[in-house]
């Protein structure tokens, strides 16, 4: 089984792959949180940062473009190719309102003439082999199997199925049906992803696709990421483990942030996840959020630490 990392805005990035990667066993492909393709020809500082080889040694790392003009993703892909890449994915699965407004992202799905001459622009030319991320359309998965047609017309090195329509945003269960249409007859690779939360939710869609080879794993692996290791080996990840995952994230995240308050966001929206994976950690939690200096932040940290075990099945759950 290949298990690869989501790209998450703000949770999933090279922070967080590099303690990710440290502490357990790391995935076998990281896909970067999504990099805007922009007739500027410029990657901004962030995206230098996320790019960055230094940032991402050792670790299977693929660049997420989201556009819809293929010359721009040409130049993107080959400006990434430049700093030592071998593969990008084409997100057509974000699902925000602010992206598909601008037919981006899920948004294109709807959009079949914009689509084709993107999918046509990209593969004829791209510096670099093309990945696709994908949901099953966008307001009904009745377009999945029309999708699926167009997308084996490319030479597509994986398709990545995230098993909701655009609409859903994240709520609703995936679509399952739909989902073995994609492994019954897609020309590329099929990646599943979609509420794969932590090993017995993991172990349910093994049994029920028996020749399914790759997860994405994103909000799971956010709130415990261990989870790798424990798919693999069994082995639950401990409190010290955990532990020392986020003192090393703590640790880049203020090498990387100077700014208090920015630095503490970020850990904050951490903790959204990584909560998760502890028993009654409501009072521990209450306080992380409420902290406004680091020593306030770093004294809510013990006391989650000191107070509340891991979970039997660590991982993200809803609340």
């Amino acid at each position: 089984m290949i298990y690869e990392c989501a790209p998450m805005e703000g949770v999933t990035g090279d922070l967080f792959r590099q303690a990710q990667a440290r502490h357990f066993q790391p995935c076998q492909r990281y896909y970067t949180p999504f990099l805007s393709t922009t007739s500027s020809r410029t990657l901004a500082a962030r995206e230098m940062r996320e790019l960055d080889p230094k940032h991402n040694a050792g670790l299977n790392v693929i660049p997420q473009l989201m556009g819809n003009d293929p010359e721009d993703f040409i130049w993107m892909a080959g400006a990434i190719r430049d700093l030592g890449y071998t593969e990008v994915n084409l997100n057509l699965g974000c699902p925000s309102g602010t992206v598909t407004a601008k037919k981006k992202g899920a948004g294109l799905l709807a959009e079949r003439e914009l689509l084709e001459r993107m999918l046509d622009g990209i593969f004829e030319r791209s510096p670099l082999p093309i990945s696709i991320k994908t949901r099953l359309g966008r307001d009904s998965a009745a377009e999945f199997p029309a999708l699926v047609e167009l997308y084996n017309r490319y030479p597509v090195t994986e398709l990545i199925v995230h098993a909701r329509i655009m609409t859903q945003q994240y709520a609703g269960t995936p679509d399952l049906e739909a989902f073995q249409y994609a492994l019954s007859h897609s020309h590329a690779p099929v990646c599943y992803n979609g509420d794969v939360f932590d090993v017995p939710s993991a172990e349910a869609l093994r049994a029920r696709f028996p020749t399914l080879k790759r997860i994405m794993v994103g909000r799971g692996l956010a709130a415990n990421p261990g989870l790798i290791t424990e798919l693999t080996t069994g082995a639950p990840p401990t409190a010290a483990e955990l532990r020392a995952f986020h003192d090393t994230l703590y640790a880049l995240t203020r090498e990387r942030i100077p700014d208090r308050r920015a630095a503490l966001f970020r850990m904050k929206e951490a903790w959204r996840y990584l909560g998760c994976s502890f028993e009654n950690p409501a009072k521990p939690l209450k306080a992380i959020r409420k902290a406004t200096t680091l020593p306030d932040y770093e004294a809510a940290v013990r006391m989650l630490f000191a107070s509340c075990p891991v979970r039997e099945h660590p991982g993200f759950y809803m609340v």
